[in-house]
């Protein structure tokens, strides 16, 4: 057995955490191994030991997860410094060791005495998973892990019932929310007695105290766009493409979109970029994106792979090489620390998402002092918007955008 090597960050975090905490930290601050390293200290581990200290009768593990981060087997590698493994022949120890994802959360309702990491934290809502999560958390130690934790005092609410702060959401809403008594719906004006909220979530929050050897450089590569088109689309509502009329504010959106980022001054800043960094993540939102991206004449002995709904191919070892991704399939439960560049063809409407992208080459381990990021951008009304609405870390939003919240649908030329 060789000591677990921890930073000092990592540790210090270690002390702080307790049942029921959010162990919150950047992308690429390894809050798997924190996690797992407070995970073997509770169940008699030394993590000052010179050598590993076997734990004793450990709990039942069980890691839920993203889909991806399973698929990915990142799990196994991060267990494997503790002698810990999902296969129980390859496990040091005889307790249980699952991984998981989210959409299986269900399947773990009646397990008791256990102990549960709920990783890349997804109980926000009052849905299935939570309802399941609520659940388990009544029976069994557990932690969740976040690199962006909630926004608004709402997304706090089940784990603050988890933890017994409140009996129920109805408990919660009686002693802290007032409604907009002006609003068709029931909608929150604003929040009372936020002091003890505050109090409340200062109490199961562990930030990690993680400063970056890494530094950033965010670029905006300005590229045009076809003008008369996007005005055409604005004023007749009619999808080209499909030839019917544009019915909602979201298939405004996609078709300007469409138009902006299908524009050839895209290929020709992806190449340019190419030519200075030949190793580069390109993100892109759609499929017709993709296909731009794959029929690019990029420079002789250029490898192309692809992660995405379609392909699940792994990153390219050679010395010129493009990795294509789609956000939502590939923006969160693998690294890449063989390139310092990534591209972002099209902006992404969730900052959340946006920012989990950036991180997948800002890990701890990266050999790079320097990171590129590079975001190609029109000056376009929708691609103004979306950066507005980044910039300010909050998630785009198509309705406001084009305005017909309040107003009727504009019939098609």
């Amino acid at each position: 057995m060789g000591r677990i090597n921890l930073r000092d960050y990592q540790l210090d975090a270690i002390k702080q955490m307790k049942n029921g905490c959010i162990l919150c930290g950047g992308v690429g601050s390894g809050k798997s191994r924190t996690s797992l390293a407070y995970y073997y200290d509770l169940q008699g581990g030394d993590l000052l030991a010179s050598d590993e200290v076997a734990m004793k009768n450990p709990q039942n593990l069980y890691i839920i997860t993203t889909a991806r981060k399973r698929d990915t087997c990142e799990w196994e590698g991060e267990l494997a410094p503790f002698l810990l493994s999902t296969h129980p022949e390859c496990n040091y120890y005889k307790n249980t060791v699952v991984v998981d994802s989210w959409n299986n959360i269900g399947k773990y309702t009646e397990v008791k005495n256990a102990f549960f990491i709920f990783d890349e934290q997804r109980v926000v809502g009052y849905g299935a998973w939570t309802k399941a999560f609520l659940k388990i958390a009544k029976a069994n130690n557990w932690i969740l892990l976040s690199a962006t934790p909630g926004d608004t005092w709402q997304d706090y609410i089940p784990v603050f019932i988890a933890n017994g702060f409140y009996r129920n959401k109805t408990d919660f809403v009686d002693q802290h929310v007032n409604y907009d008594w002006r609003a068709k719906y029931p909608k929150i004006d604003s929040y009372r007695n936020t002091g003890r909220l505050i109090r409340l979530r200062n109490s199961i929050l562990v930030n990690m105290d993680f400063k970056r050897q890494t530094v950033s450089h965010h670029e905006d590569i300005p590229v045009p766009y076809d003008i008369s088109k996007y005005k055409d689309i604005m004023r007749k509502r009619w999808n080209s493409w499909e030839d019917r009329p544009i019915e909602t504010a979201a298939e405004l959106c996609m078709a300007l979109r469409r138009v902006v980022n299908s524009d050839d001054a895209r290929s020709v800043a992806v190449l340019e970029i190419l030519e200075d960094h030949p190793k580069a993540i390109i993100f892109y939102s759609y499929d017709y994106e993709l296909e731009i991206l794959r029929s690019l004449g990029y420079s002789e002995g250029t490898e192309v792979a692809e992660w995405n709904g379609h392909k699940h191919q792994e990153i390219p070892t050679g010395d010129k090489w493009v990795y294509l991704v789609q956000y939502t399939a590939g923006c969160e439960g693998w690294n890449c620390i063989t390139t310092d560049t990534i591209i972002f063809y099209s902006q992404q409407y969730s900052y959340k998402v946006a920012t989990q992208a950036a991180g997948r080459i800002d890990r701890l381990t990266t050999p790079y002092h320097d990171l590129h990021y590079y975001h190609l951008k029109s000056f376009s009304g929708i691609d103004l918007a979306i950066s507005k609405a980044l910039k300010q870390k909050k998630n785009f939003n198509e309705g406001k955008f084009v305005g017909w919240a309040t107003k009727p649908m504009p019939r098609a030329a």
